[in-house]
């Protein structure tokens, strides 16, 4: 489920454990083979306890631990960061405009950052708030309970877009213009964005549908049925919010290298 071209960008990120040398223990698990463990829940949604331990995965509770480990040592980010790099280089990457948008997802286990979400009969939920460029490659995702406002997130979106590198000159991160739809209508908002000098296209309430920004935002809505094709963020089934959140930018890191595949 590793294709060598992910694990060869992955490897040199992961951190090196040092055995010990008297009593060095059992011999830890491969990387290679916890993160075909880790893909595997991802991609089925299949919970922890069954993951099957014929496929040489490794125990389930291991898989879980490195997870918890590789996103808090930022493994996911730095892989992130790779990838946007090699779609610069390749001239992939629409400066031209991002475009942001936020999801609704249940949640069932009543973990952290959930709250009643207001387009699911008030059930528990979390939201996805993803920006994503002209192409739809996902540069940044955050995760809050499922009443937050759209809009609040904006600026948190935009902050934690990282500095794109890989080509001559100083690492971009800001676009030309931002689109979003009416739940991001505020004026002190987009006086907000222009201060970072981004033009923004935000629709106005009380617009009629096909009005013409619908044209450029699309491509966060596709970018969206590919994230939640991962079963394991169809819907939420960790507790910890960090746990989600890993899942989350391991997903972003899957499609942005999709994307590059898609070059050759």
């Amino acid at each position: 489920m590793v294709s060598d071209e992910l694990w060869d960008r992955l490897e040199p990120l992961l951190p090196q454990r040092e055995r010990r040398f008297r009593y060095p223990g059992r011999r830890p698990l491969p990387d290679r083979e916890v993160l075909c463990g880790i893909l595997y829940v991802l991609h089925t949604g299949i919970q922890w306890d069954y993951l099957p331990q014929g496929l040489g995965f490794g125990a389930a509770m291991t898989c879980w631990r490195r997870l918890r480990d590789w996103n808090e040592a930022g493994i996911w980010q730095r892989l992130h960061d790779v990838l946007l790099a090699e779609l610069n280089a390749a001239s992939r990457l629409g400066w031209s405009r991002y475009v942001v948008d936020p999801s609704h997802v249940r949640e069932l286990k009543r973990g952290s950052n959930t709250g009643p979400s207001p387009v699911d009969r008030g059930r528990a939920g979390s939201k996805h708030h993803l920006i994503t460029d002209g192409h739809g490659a996902p540069l940044a995702v955050l995760l809050t309970r499922g009443n937050r406002n759209d809009v609040t997130q904006l600026l948190p979106l935009l902050d934690a877009i990282p500095p794109v590198r890989g080509r001559v000159g100083r690492p971009r991160r800001k676009p030309d213009s931002l689109f979003a739809d009416r739940g991001y209508d505020h004026d002190i908002y987009r006086d907000q964005v222009r201060a970072w000098g981004i033009v923004p296209a935000i629709a106005r309430r009380g617009t009629l549908h096909g009005t013409g920004l619908g044209t450029y935002r699309w491509v966060v809505e596709r970018s969206f049925a590919w994230l939640h094709g991962f079963q394991r963020l169809w819907i939420r089934w960790e507790r910890r919010a960090y746990m989600h959140e890993a899942f989350l930018k391991l997903a972003c890191c899957l499609i942005t290298h999709r994307q590059l595949g898609s070059l050759c």
